[in-house]
């Protein structure tokens, strides 16, 4: 657990550098806007995606490095998300990630196109990643596309401002995680191994382990915002429960909630083994880490 966490913290600190470097800088005009960016998006963070895309990279055999400027644009899309979730008219939180929310520091409009400008620079920060035999960048642009799109993540927002006041189902829920969270930790997994030319096997694998960690993350979410505090977990809690949201643990109740996010850990797990021990020691490591974390 300790290697896992120092392993985030190590890759944290080389995406924020990496991440200063690609955005412009606070001065830039309009100040504001880009005053607003940083703010968000050096507010800290476990920078989970950034790290599966990474490790999925090396799990195929790809360099590290090329795969970086495609960890520092999940982040940056991930962060407009946040930014947007966090409005009056989605989700209305004040806190996020131990400080005020953007449109508390910034005002709703500057936070809403400051979000709107980091979702276009992730593109234009994929666009920089080099292709491969296998890939070329108008792939990794579809599938970030895709992944982040009204099929997937938007659509899965978009499903969940629908089902406020609405007594879910148990599928109609998991459609909203698939799109809200799981989508993009599959984008983070598939696009490491695509950077890394990786086969149809391996993309399949990291298609599969990404989907249900991906869920079992969120499933632990659900959890934490009943039994974590605001200090821990760095936002708002029990806000789900306040406002009548459907969580797994309010469907299913906490033992099931927590059984099912063991199950899919365990099929993420499962999913990796077209990896060699080595090549898949590291995103097993991840996959336990998440489903044991605390905030």
């Amino acid at each position: 657990m300790n290697a896992i966490a120092d392993l985030i913290k190590e890759t944290a600190a080389r995406v924020e550098a990496r991440l200063n470097e690609l955005l412009p800088a606070e001065d830039v005009q309009p100040a504001t806007l880009h005053k607003a960016m940083r703010y968000s998006i050096f507010a800290g963070g476990k920078r989970i995606r950034p790290l599966l895309c990474l490790e999925s990279a090396k799990a195929c055999g790809g360099d590290e490095d090329d795969a970086l400027n495609a960890a520092c644009a999940l982040e940056t899309l991930h962060t407009y998300t946040l930014i947007h979730d966090d409005l009056p008219c989605m989700d209305n939180d004040d806190m996020r990630r131990g400080r005020p929310t953007n449109h508390k520091v910034f005002g709703e409009g500057i936070a809403v196109l400051a979000g709107d400008a980091l979702l276009t620079e992730a593109f234009a920060i994929l666009s920089r990643v080099p292709s491969n035999e296998r890939y070329t960048v108008g792939d990794y642009v579809a599938e970030f596309a895709y992944r982040t799109g009204s099929l997937n993540l938007v659509g899965g927002q978009v499903l969940d401002l629908e089902g406020e006041g609405r007594a879910l189902s148990v599928d109609e829920l998991r459609a909203i995680h698939n799109g809200k969270t799981s989508a993009l930790i599959m984008a983070s997994t598939r696009l490491g191994g695509m950077v890394a030319g990786c086969t149809q096997e391996q993309l399949d694998a990291l298609t599969a382990y990404g989907r249900d960690l991906g869920l079992a993350f969120q499933i632990i979410d659900d959890i934490l915002d009943i039994t974590s505090s605001p200090e821990v977990l760095g936002k708002s809690i029990g806000k789900d429960a306040a406002e009548h949201k459907a969580t797994y643990p309010a469907l299913v109740g906490m033992e099931q909630a927590r059984r099912e996010a063991r199950d899919l850990t365990a099929s993420a797990r499962a999913a990796l083994e077209v990896f060699s021990p080595k090549r898949r020691e590291v995103l097993l490591a991840i996959n336990d880490y998440l489903l044991n974390r605390d905030y």
